[in-house]
């Protein structure tokens, strides 16, 4: 696992990227090539080749990671992944496109530039396919012992998927003396033999502690000494960090919260973010201003023309101060009569271009002008109801912390997990909203909003 900028990227999937970087690189070298076999290349091509190359290949990575092809734990098949791929192309197509109308010095020529799409997809199925028959086997895996067979240990049964443990080998579960066993026998290891000798038995290379440190029989000197040998040492809840990408509060103490590194807030930072939000959404404002017109059309057409084709509701925002959020209207008017609630599946309150509006996030077009006031950032935990607030704060820990930042229109629970809608959906995504904030940074954010569009190609999450 790679930490960049302080998040954390599965090495496998940071060498998947440059390896793909460079055979988009090459591509658009092998389209020059195919193109211009005859030696006629022009000067003023050859003299920008690299400039160019570079160009293609950034468009086309940036476009395969909006569609969800560097994203952590991954369960597609190698035909979706194809899917995948085709869509990126396509995509990186369109973009590639309005690039070279803003700036023609760029453009490359119609036959380069559909050669070297056409070698790209070639050239990443291919390596899509080794990657996929790679990462399954043994051949890249740490072995993982766990030191603890209790209520810490069992947390580890949320990691149920197969993606969940790729690149890792549960060799098992460390049994203590007074331990209360939770995880399964056949899981547990019991064994008169010291832990630095069980360590070499089994070829452990990264031991999790899963104990409480205040217990007896805590080995701390053998965990030293395992370190000292080389071996990682890792806290439960630092594990579930690194390879889920959320901070799994039911193994986090409350006294080991306030020396956790993270959750920094500076000047700099917040200037940095703000300029950043006023920036893009000013812009995409600008470009997405003639759908406004359209969607309230829809909208009155089909509700009555005399209905509201906007909707505000009270949200908690940063510091838990009260703000008004706005939205192009998704569901029949009066749709809360009978109290708050959360929306549900197939919720028969949304209307017919409420459920386009909703699978497509257009609904949430109005809160960039809640980004230009400040209320809100364009990346950020998504801003509950004070109904809601009241009742989720009594019964799931830490979750006043998601107020310590401005709420945003997308998130890193939101491209991490689907709709929630009960105190269990909400506790889980508090975890994602605490790893965002613990871990912020610029390149945090950028990755968010690029992953962002890929929920809403494959419409993950929306009701």
């Amino acid at each position: 696992m790679s930490k960049i900028f302080g998040h954390y990227v599965p090495f496998s999937i940071v060498l998947l990227a440059f390896a793909e970087f460079f055979i988009i690189y090459a591509a658009f070298y092998g389209g020059v090539a195919i193109r211009f076999a005859d030696g006629s290349v022009g000067t003023e091509l050859e003299y920008q080749l690299q400039v160019k190359a570079f160009l293609f290949a950034l468009s086309m990575f940036a476009s395969m990671i909006a569609v969800g092809l560097y994203i952590r734990g991954t369960r597609e098949g190698f035909s979706f992944v194809i899917v995948k791929l085709m869509v990126a192309c396509v995509l990186a197509f369109f973009l590639l496109v309005a690039l070279y109308y803003i700036v023609p010095s760029w453009f490359v020529g119609r036959g380069v530039f559909l050669l070297s799409i056409l070698l790209s997809f070639i050239g990443l199925s291919a390596s899509r396919y080794l990657y996929s028959h790679v990462i399954n086997t043994n051949l890249i895996t740490t072995r993982i012992l766990v030191i603890g067979t209790g209520q810490m240990a069992i947390q580890l049964k949320h990691l149920r998927r197969k993606s969940d443990w790729r690149g890792l080998t549960l060799v098992g579960f460390l049994h203590l003396k007074g331990d209360k066993d939770e995880v399964d026998e056949n899981e547990i290891i019991r064994s008169p033999q010291s832990l630095t000798e069980l360590v070499t038995e089994y070829g452990i290379d990264e031991i999790v502690v899963a104990i409480e440190e205040q217990r007896k029989n805590y080995p701390v000197d053998q965990i030293i000494e395992c370190k000292m040998k080389g071996i990682r040492v890792t806290e439960i809840c630092d594990f579930f960090e690194r390879h889920s990408g959320l901070i799994q509060i039911d193994t986090l103490h409350p006294g080991r919260f306030i020396f956790i590194e993270g959750f920094q807030q500076s000047y700099f930072r917040n200037l940095l973010k703000r300029v950043v939000d006023i920036t893009l959404s000013s812009l995409i404002l600008i470009v997405t201003l003639p759908v406004y017109p359209i969607l309230v059309l829809l909208i009155k057409r089909e509700s009555g023309w005399s209905s509201p084709a906007f909707y505000q509701q009270t949200r908690i925002g940063q510091g838990e101060n009260k703000f008004n959020i706005y939205k192009f209207r998704s569901m029949v008017v009066n749709a809360e009569s009978d109290g708050a609630q959360w929306a549900q599946k197939n919720d028969t309150r949304v209307t017919r271009i409420g459920k386009i509006i909703r699978k497509t996030r257009l609904d949430e077009l109005p809160q960039l002008w809640n980004v230009l006031k400040g209320d809100m950032s364009f990346v950020g935990p998504r801003p509950e109801r004070p109904e809601f607030v009241e009742i989720l704060a009594g019964k799931i820990p830490y979750y006043r912390m998601r107020h310590r930042v401005k709420p945003g229109i997308t998130g890193w629970a939101q491209v991490c997990y689907p709709y929630g809608d009960d105190a269990e959906d909400a506790k889980k995504k508090l975890q994602f909203d605490l790893y965002y904030i613990k871990n912020y940074s610029v390149f945090l954010d950028l990755t968010i909003l690029a992953q962002t569009l890929q929920v809403i190609l494959w419409q993950k999450g929306a009701r």
